[in-house]
């Protein structure tokens, strides 16, 4: 996938606000790792991003938790 083709719309992060993105995180991650791996990790289906980076890059939160949860192997009904 093309980083471009990466970049949010509007319209479709509504599904995943970003308060609800972070609980995600702390959960599958634990409230003081969640933060550090969003710093340091680069996720293949953001282009070679860190959450942090493809947030600020304005992906939506939903498409970044589906790389975050790919990342960690999640199945569906963890994610």
């Amino acid at each position: 996938m093309a980083a471009d083709e990466g970049r949010a719309r509007h319209d479709e992060g509504a599904l995943v606000k970003e308060s609800e993105f972070w609980q995600r995180m702390d959960h599958h991650l634990g409230g003081g790792y969640a933060r550090v791996w969003a710093m340091q990790h680069h996720l293949g289906d953001l282009g070679g991003r860190t959450v942090d980076e493809a947030l600020a890059e304005g992906f939506s939160c939903k498409q970044v938790w589906r790389a975050v949860a790919a990342a960690l192997e999640l199945s569906p009904s963890e994610s």
